[in-house]
């Protein structure tokens, strides 16, 4: 895979994909899409094929083709246009994250991006006041937060001087076409189908800790779909059917 079209058609298949593959983590990974090396430890593995997917992170969602930010469990991941039309849990205002339960940080980031529109993480974080290692923490707790909420995606970089340029964070509602109006119910038994048809078999708590509905939440969805007939549970599993 070696052009950011190809990389928004994997997305756009499977669904969802960290960007880098986790031990532990059953999912797919944009990087074992791009590449047949394994990874063990990314600062020694640098090179042409993680130089151009860490582009493609920022390039994706700049251009509405994939949503990016700390979704999965809260890792570095995409998700399809499409599956963040279900998953998305409120309106689709770019004021609606005033209807999440978030951190003070949390919000003070995004009613500073509602404001004044996409801004660096460089600027962010000089307009939340954080410095030094402790408050470099706690800007990305907070942006970890916003990333489970889907309040902001990734929309492009800006050139800050020497070093890395700076991710630009946007309000997702403002960076993605989403609808108005939707079942709620229905949008979630689509992402729960689109999550078994990618893992092909998981347990209730794989579904409920990747897109943080709680295991109770998801074993309800999933056996939702037992009785629409389009899963099949196998003792404590689930997977598809047809």
């Amino acid at each position: 895979m070696g052009s950011l079209k190809r990389a928004a058609a994997f997305v756009d298949d499977v669904g969802f994909a960290l960007l880098f593959p986790k031990a532990g983590m059953a999912l797919p990974s944009l990087w074992e899409a791009a590449t047949d090396r394994t990874i063990s430890h990314l600062g020694e593995e640098w090179g042409p094929d993680a130089e151009r997917i860490w582009g493609w992170k920022d390039e994706l969602p700049l251009r509405r083709l994939a949503w990016y930010g700390r979704f999965l469990r809260g890792r570095p991941s995409f998700l399809s246009p499409s599956l963040l039309a279900d998953l998305y849990p409120r309106c689709g205002r770019p004021d609606d994250f005033e209807e999440s339960n978030l951190s003070p940080n949390a919000h003070r980031i995004a009613r500073t991006l509602l404001r004044s529109g996409p801004l660096s993480t460089g600027t962010l974080r000089e307009a939340l006041g954080v410095e030094g290692r402790r408050g470099g923490e706690a800007f990305t707790q907070a942006v970890t937060e916003l990333g489970r909420e889907l309040v902001v995606t990734h929309y492009g970089v800006e050139d800050e001087g020497a070093g890395w340029p700076s991710a630009i964070l946007e309000l997702t509602a403002r960076a993605f076409r989403l609808p108005r109006q939707r079942g709620p119910k229905a949008a979630r038994l689509r992402a729960a189908r689109r999550f078994l048809d990618t893992v092909l078999v998981a347990q209730p708590h794989d579904l409920g800790n990747a897109f943080g509905w709680g295991a109770t939440a998801a074993r309800a969805a999933l056996d939702d779909l037992v009785r629409r007939g389009q899963a099949v549970r196998v003792d404590s599993a689930y997977r598809t059917v047809g």
